[in-house]
């Protein structure tokens, strides 16, 4: 009798298994698992009309103090020059300042002691910039040191959305291509998110003044390019 049970049970069992795969096999394609993921890139060119220079001032002298003086002498010469070329002083900021030791290479002894100190400087004049940085080379001389150049634009709200818009586009292009190919029908969208992208390489400027000494800095700011990436999901219809 427990036999018969035991083999009853095990074939009740083994029925309500088939039956739920069965039911999952037979899920429509609609389901929310089910849908179609495409991408687009929006692409646009702009001018900036921003440009940041970092512009350092590095002294040395056997002591800190000495070092540190002349340094601050020729930094505050730096920062005035900037003000009275319209730098505003919201657009200055000191970025750096450091006083290090420098060493005997005989004896590994401190010798004597550099001091570095950066300014950043934010200029909406992009046309203005190499006669700024020829005078930096006139206010704080040797010492001086161009740093980092890079240029930027200062709102880019129109150009993002030019951008973002022709990514939906292609996403939305993207999306009907793959359900042709698959002989499906997109349904509702499902959601829709941007992605950040890649920033693009910012122009680099360093040297000393040694360098450009007599001539005057050339400073062209070229194109700016703007990406932007959208995913589109798409529910899948039959």
């Amino acid at each position: 009798m427990k036999r018969v049970l035991s083999t009853s049970a095990g074939l009740a069992l083994g029925a309500l298994v088939l039956t739920a795969c069965s039911a999952t096999a037979a899920a429509p394609a609609g389901t929310a698992d089910a849908g179609i993921t495409a991408r687009g890139l929006g692409t646009v060119t702009g001018t900036p009309d921003v440009v940041t220079v970092v512009l350092g001032v590095q002294t040395q002298g056997p002591s800190a103090k000495g070092a540190l003086d002349a340094n601050t002498q020729q930094a505050t010469a730096l920062i005035n020059m900037l003000k009275s070329r319209g730098v505003a002083e919201a657009d200055l900021q000191t970025s750096q300042l450091s006083v290090d030791p420098s060493y005997n290479p005989a004896n590994g002894r401190i010798s004597g002691y550099q001091v570095t100190n950066q300014v950043t400087a934010t200029l909406h004049n992009v046309g203005a910039a190499g006669a700024i940085i020829d005078a930096a080379g006139e206010a704080a001389g040797d010492a001086v040191r161009v740093q980092q150049l890079s240029f930027s634009i200062d709102d880019d709200s129109a150009l993002r959305a030019k951008a973002r818009a022709d990514a939906v586009k292609q996403a939305q292009a993207q999306a009907r291509q793959l359900a042709d190919a698959a002989g499906v029908r997109l349904g509702r969208i499902r959601s829709i998110s941007e992605s950040p992208a890649a920033p693009p390489p910012s122009p680099m400027y360093r040297q000393s003044m040694d360098a450009a000494a007599g001539a005057p800095v050339p400073i062209q700011p070229g194109a700016q390019t703007l990406n932007v990436s959208v995913d589109i999901v798409y529910d899948i219809d039959q």
